[in-house]
């Protein structure tokens, strides 16, 4: 693999930022509220399968 010249690699790396684009503030705040919005879901569903499982090993433990 050939070499590249720090100021050849500069200019590439240029070249590669100038191809980024950034998400606009309006799809930054959809993404946002949407990532909530799940965190949340599932927050909760967690919250149910842990009290579920939690009732029934605390039943378990009554028979023993």
């Amino acid at each position: 693999m050939a070499k590249t010249s720090p100021g050849e690699f500069i200019r590439q790396v240029r070249a590669e930022a100038s191809k980024v684009v950034w998400p606009t503030r309006q799809e930054t705040v959809t993404t946002a509220i949407f990532v909530f919005i799940l965190m949340v879901i599932l927050s909760v569903f967690f919250l149910g399968i842990d009290t579920l499982f939690g009732a029934v090993v605390r039943w378990l433990l009554t028979l023993v």
